[in-house]
């Protein structure tokens, strides 16, 4: 099948993009236990950066699991997929020249570096969400440590799934930021990264 495509080569690049936008494209990779924060800190990041005129979209793993991923279950083989797509997904959005924030649990090293060699190692900045798990379960935002707790629900990350702490992240938010604190932490992290 491969041996039939051809890569169509648009008039428009991606430093086209980004010069009429007036910012660099990157992805933030928001990766932690469900309920740690993930979601919050995205929004709130692309909120502040909406307000700078900075072009974004935020890739949150429930929405895309209702929409493109819907077919894919919580197996160690359905997550790496999960993962692979929102890859090939912030790849488009950086070619777009947008700032991507994908907020997924991404519990697999090498799912996290599989997306970062996807959307290469220049425009990818990984989050890590540091809450305990006995906090996210404290929260219990969604119901789903109740669930996992009961039996209920299989393969739960940090229940009866691993997650494989990032080793080096380029940014670590605890539980003891607050959102406001995140959120200027990372604004800091990355103001350089968005000139051009």
């Amino acid at each position: 099948m491969e041996l039939n495509l051809t890569k169509y080569q648009y008039k428009i690049k991606k430093e086209q993009r980004i010069a009429l936008n007036g910012h660099s494209s990157f992805l933030l990779l928001f990766t932690g236990f469900s309920g740690s924060g993930k979601s919050t800190i995205a929004n709130a990041i692309e909120y502040a950066l909406h307000n700078q005129k900075i072009r974004t979209y935020v890739l949150d793993g429930d929405n895309i699991r209702k929409g493109i991923n819907q077919n894919l279950g919580f197996s160690p083989e359905d997550r790496s997929e999960n993962n692979r797509r929102v890859g090939e997904i912030s790849k488009l959005f950086i070619d777009a020249g947008n700032v991507v924030l994908s907020a997924f649990v991404a519990p697999y090293k090498k799912d996290r570096e599989n997306i970062k060699q996807t959307v290469g190692a220049a425009n990818f900045i990984e989050v890590f969400v540091n809450t305990s798990l006995a906090e996210c379960e404290r929260r219990d935002v969604k119901g789903l440590y109740k669930k996992a707790r009961a039996g209920e629900i299989t393969n739960m990350t940090g229940i009866s799934a691993p997650y494989e702490i990032p080793e080096n992240p380029d940014i670590e938010i605890t539980s003891d930021f607050s959102i406001e604190e995140s959120v200027a932490l990372i604004l800091n992290r990355i103001s350089h990264r968005l000139k051009i």
